[in-house]
C-alpha cells in the first residue's frame, strides 16, 4: 500500500527529530569539553609557581586553543540543530499548503486563528549570524531584494481594493506568482477558511513579510528606529495600518511597541500596543506624525 501524504510528512519529521535528538547530545558533549578546557585554564592560572616559566606559557596557549576549538564545534552543532528545526517547520508548512483545497477542511474560529498567527510570529526563526555577518534581506526590518518573489504559502501584506473603492492592506498568503504578468494570486489569511475569492495583484501591491527575527542585542541595525512610520498589524485583526514605532524590542522575545493612527481617539493615535516583528513592515507613502 502506498504511503499517504500525511504518512510521508510524518516520516520526514521523525527522521529530522532523530537527527535533532542526536545533535542535542552532541551539543552537550561539546559543551562539557569546552567547560573542561576553561576549567583547565583557570586551574593553570592559579598555579603561581609556574607563571613565569616558558612551559607555562606554551601550556596556557594550548589550553586556550583547545577551548576555542571546542566552543566553535559546539556552535557548529547548534547551527545544525537550528537547521533541522527549520526543516521541520518547512515540512509542516508544505503539508498545510497541500491540504489547502481539501473539501472537508475544518473551519477555524477567529479567536484560535489569531492565536495561531501570534504563535507563527513568535516561533519565526531567529537570525544568529557569525562574527561580522550582516543580517540578510527579510530579517527584521531589512526589506526584500527588488527582484525577490515570495514563495507559495508565504505570508505577505497585500493592498487590495474593497467595495467602497478604498484600499485595505491585509495579511494574505501567496497562492502563485505569474512571471509573465508579474502578478501574484493571494488569499486573505483569515477569509481563506471560508473559501473567499482570491485576489490577483501586481507585484508592487504585495510586500513580503520577514522570514527571520532580528536579535536586538546583536543586530540592532535590523530593527526600525524609534519614531519610524511603519505599517503594522493591528492586534486581533488581519489588517495593516499606519503606526509609529514607540519602543523597540529589548530582546529577541519582545515585540515592538507602536502607536497606531486612529481617529477614534481624541489625540488621533492609539495607546502603545505590542506587535511582533513579523507584522511590522516599511511604509512608502507619507504619513502624518506626532
Amino acid at each position: 500500500m502506498p504511503f499517504t501524504a500525511d504518512a510521508i510528512a510524518a516520516q520526514q519529521v521523525q527522521e529530522r527529530l532523530k537527527t535533532l535528538y542526536q545533535l542535542v547530545h552532541d551539543t552537550e558533549k561539546k559543551r562539557q569539553q569546552s567547560e573542561h578546557g576553561i576549567n583547565a585554564i583557570l586551574k593553570t592560572q592559579n598555579s603561581q609557581e609556574e607563571r613565569s616559566s616558558q612551559h607555562y606559557q606554551i601550556k596556557l596557549k594550548g589550553l586556550y586553543k583547545n577551548a576555542i576549538a571546542y566552543t566553535e564545534q559546539e556552535e557548529d552543532v547548534l547551527r545544525k540543530a537550528l537547521q533541522k528545526i527549520t526543516e521541520i517547520r518547512n515540512i509542516k508548512n508544505e503539508r498545510r499548503i497541500q491540504t489547502r483545497h481539501t473539501v472537508n477542511k475544518e473551519t477555524i474560529r477567529r479567536g484560535p486563528w489569531m492565536k495561531m498567527l501570534l504563535s507563527s510570529a513568535q516561533t519565526l526563526p531567529l537570525f544568529v549570524g557569525k562574527i561580522g555577518e550582516r543580517p540578510p534581506p527579510l530579517c527584521g526590518a531589512i526589506p526584500a531584494d527588488s527582484n525577490y518573489v515570495a514563495k507559495v504559502g508565504d505570508m505577505v501584506a497585500a493592498l487590495v481594493k474593497v467595495a467602497d473603492g478604498d484600499g485595505d492592506c491585509i495579511l494574505a498568503e501567496v497562492v502563485s506568482f505569474n512571471h509573465t504578468t508579474n502578478k501574484y494570486e493571494v488569499d486573505d489569511i483569515l477569509e481563506e477558511q471560508n473559501q473567499k475569492t482570491r485576489h490577483t495583484l501586481s507585484k508592487r501591491r504585495v510586500i513580503p513579510l520577514p522570514l527571520m527575527r532580528a536579535n536586538p542585542e546583536t543586530d540592532p541595525s535590523a530593527l526600525f528606529p524609534q519614531g519610524t512610520v511603519v505599517m503594522a498589524l493591528y492586534p486581533q485583526t488581519t489588517c495593516f495600518y499606519n503606526a509609529i514605532v514607540n519602543k523597540l524590542p529589548g530582546t529577541h522575545l519582545d515585540e515592538y511597541e507602536v502607536i497606531f493612527e486612529d481617529p477614534s481617539y481624541p489625540e488621533g493615535y492609539s495607546p502603545p500596543l505590542g506587535v511582533a516583528q513579523r507584522y511590522v513592515i516599511a511604509v512608502k507613502q507619507k504619513s502624518k506624525q506626532t
